[in-house]
């Protein structure tokens, strides 16, 4: 069988060979997500007759999408580079053809203008969406950025709206500290497609168009109307939160980052939240749940580790929710985790697929459990 048979493809233009990221870059769409369903059938083999195929965007959408990156800089030969680590050496890529055009626009122009590597200690380049930040490897505030007036006009017109100045004198492994942060230039908030407001460390779903439909296929499923009462679990910057409020329903969540717990507040007015692990929040959980004698429903949204052990347990012996809705990006934690959900008694009704990040082997899971009598 030749490549082409197979769906591979020549790199895509731009793209660096020795760039670690992007397994899937080489492969046609339909060939990306074969592997993709392939997997999952494997991770989730006990549930495989009730999942659907595999949703996606149209070829187009599939490249210049990633708005969020987080990437590693180094003065090398005078010139400041942007890009990813393998091993001890620096991959620069400026023209990667899955950044969004903003996020390339914006690397280009800092790299001419950010002053040199000795007195000005960069360590990362993080972008989210339209807030930027210079994360320095110092508790120092340099003397000069480099980024004047005019510089500043031209990063507007590429899309920033924000640009901040983290001091981080241990950065390394971990990007961000607690503190030390600085809005150098523009402001402090932004306004997402959905008019939901975030800052420079929010976390958001890459593909904004298919975190609707994912959104919309859990809000379908739970139907939460004003007798319910919903909990969010990794709840953000409340674009789950803003949907069941809209239908009526008494909402809270909980949500680890500071900032996101700020923009969650204001995103979805009414809405319970509070800061901090899910774990930490389960007495707040239990005694807000038991002032709500309606039907109980749980969306969850966490991290690739998958729910906390006593979240988990919170859930399936406990709160006992008539209805759940866990998207996931690992479907390794998530068998895990539905095992002890279905081993509790509940019984896994759908399970789609999204493909949210485009050339990677990434694929985010939603799964929809009910236990009867909801």
């Amino acid at each position: 069988m030749t490549p082409a048979d197979e769906g591979h493809r020549p790199l895509p233009e731009g793209c660096v060979a020795a760039c670690p990221a992007c397994a899937h870059r080489t492969l046609q769409a339909k060939a990306s997500h074969a592997r993709k369903t392939a997997w999952l059938h494997e991770k989730l083999a006990p549930w495989t007759g009730v999942m659907a195929p595999l949703e996606a965007v149209p070829a187009p959408q599939r490249w210049n999408y990633r708005r969020n990156v987080c990437l590693r800089t180094a003065w090398q030969d005078d010139a400041w580079h942007f890009g990813l680590m393998r091993g001890p050496r620096l991959i620069p890529i400026p023209d990667c053809p899955v950044h969004a055009p903003d996020v390339r626009a914006a690397v280009r122009l800092l790299a001419g203008v950010l002053p040199p590597g000795p007195d000005f200690p960069m360590a990362y380049y993080v972008q989210s969406r339209a807030q930027a930040t210079l994360v320095l490897k110092t508790a120092t505030m340099p003397v000069r950025t480099g980024v004047d007036d005019a510089c500043w006009e031209s990063l507007m017109a590429a899309g920033l709206e924000g640009l901040w100045l983290h001091l981080h004198p241990a950065a390394g492994r971990r990007v961000f500290a607690k503190k030390t942060w600085h809005l150098h230039r523009g402001r402090s908030r932004s306004l997402d497609e959905d008019g939901l407001r975030y800052g420079p460390t929010a976390f958001q779903q890459l593909l904004p168009a298919l975190h609707r439909r994912a959104l919309d296929e859990a809000g379908a499923f739970l139907s939460p109307g004003p007798a319910d009462a919903v909990v969010d679990l990794y709840c953000g910057i409340g674009a789950s939160l803003v949907r069941w409020r809209a239908r009526g329903a008494a909402v809270c969540g909980v949500e680890a980052g500071g900032e996101a717990v700020a923009c969650a507040v204001e995103n979805a007015p009414g809405a319970t939240v509070w800061r901090g692990a899910c774990a930490q929040r389960l007495p707040q959980l239990r005694a807000w749940l038991a002032e709500r004698p309606g039907r109980r429903l749980l969306y969850a949204n966490p991290p690739r580790t998958g729910l906390e052990p006593d979240v988990l347990a919170w859930i399936a012996r406990e709160a006992r929710p008539h209805r759940l809705a866990y998207l996931s990006c690992s479907a390794g934690t998530l068998r895990r985790d539905l095992d002890a959900l279905t081993d509790e008694g509940y019984h896994v009704e759908r399970i789609t697929p999204y493909d949210f990040f485009p050339q990677t082997y990434h694929v985010e899971t939603l799964c929809l459990l009910d236990r009867g009598g909801g």
